[in-house]
């Protein structure tokens, strides 16, 4: 594919997991990037050669999405470093798991500030840059079913996403008199480095088969959504949202009842 050749694209959280699966199919399709990083160094080096080997520039920049004056700067950085910006993902997101009742609120305003403020901060500089420059542009929000399914134990990511929806939604809006897109994707159970934190090997095998597709989604799958919305041909779509989750919002339960019907 090079159907983003010649653009230029920054990708918060791109180190490992969905991040790391977006920033390679955007250099696939021929777009330079900019992998943001907050601790997995050697894991950005790593995507910084994955993305290269596609022939495309790739550089990484630290930052702390919770940071406002970081998140910034990463901006202004990821613009100086390309020579302009056509592309900005916020992908970058953090959450502990605890019912609202025992929850450490430092952990829950950790999850807040990097999941909610840390988008807001990276699409409200990254829609800067686009307006400034004139050509229109993208934005893409990696948002989560949990933005309208109440999942018990997650009320701070459920709140961020949620936000990141409407965010993204009102910034489509606002922007599109500049040619501006902004979409949003929400990836179902993906097998990432941040599931391990929630649930074993054992658990992401079981119930990934479970699922009406019969495993967990790859990070490169919610990479080529970006690709797809970013792509010239899709410049009619914005202030959409894009599922890619295998099937997990249906009502797969009852699935069960056609194998029982297809069994008589």
């Amino acid at each position: 594919m090079s159907n983003l050749k010649g653009k230029r694209a920054v990708i918060s959280g791109a180190s490992r997991g969905i991040g790391r699966g977006i920033a390679i199919q955007l250099a696939k399709a021929g777009a330079d990037v900019v992998i943001n990083y907050r601790s997995h160094e050697g894991e950005a080096d790593e995507v910084v050669a994955a993305c290269e080997a596609h022939g495309v520039r790739a550089f990484k920049v630290a930052a702390d999405l919770a940071d406002q004056q970081q998140t910034e700067a990463l901006v202004d950085q990821a613009d100086e470093l390309l020579g302009g910006l056509d592309i900005v993902v916020s992908n970058a997101a953090y959450s502990d798991r605890h019912t609202m009742l025992d929850s450490d609120l430092e952990e829950f305003r950790k999850t807040i500030d990097i999941s909610m403020w840390g988008a807001f901060y990276l699409i409200r500089r990254g829609a800067r840059k686009l307006v400034d420059a004139g050509n229109g542009g993208n934005l893409v929000v990696i948002s989560s079913p949990h933005a309208h399914i109440a999942m018990p134990g997650a009320m701070a990511y459920n709140m961020a996403k949620a936000a990141n929806d409407q965010m993204a939604r009102t910034a489509a809006c606002e922007l599109a008199q500049y040619g501006i897109r902004c979409n949003i994707i929400h990836p179902g159970w993906t097998n990432t480095p941040g599931e391990r934190k929630f649930f074993s090997e054992e658990t992401l095998e079981k119930k990934g088969s479970e699922l009406p597709l019969g495993r967990l989604g790859e990070p490169e799958e919610i990479g080529r959504g970006v690709v797809f919305l970013c792509d010239p041909e899709s410049r009619y779509i914005t202030g959409s949202t894009i599922t890619i989750d295998g099937g997990i919002q249906l009502p797969f339960k009852e699935m069960y009842r056609v194998e029982e019907a297809n069994a008589r």
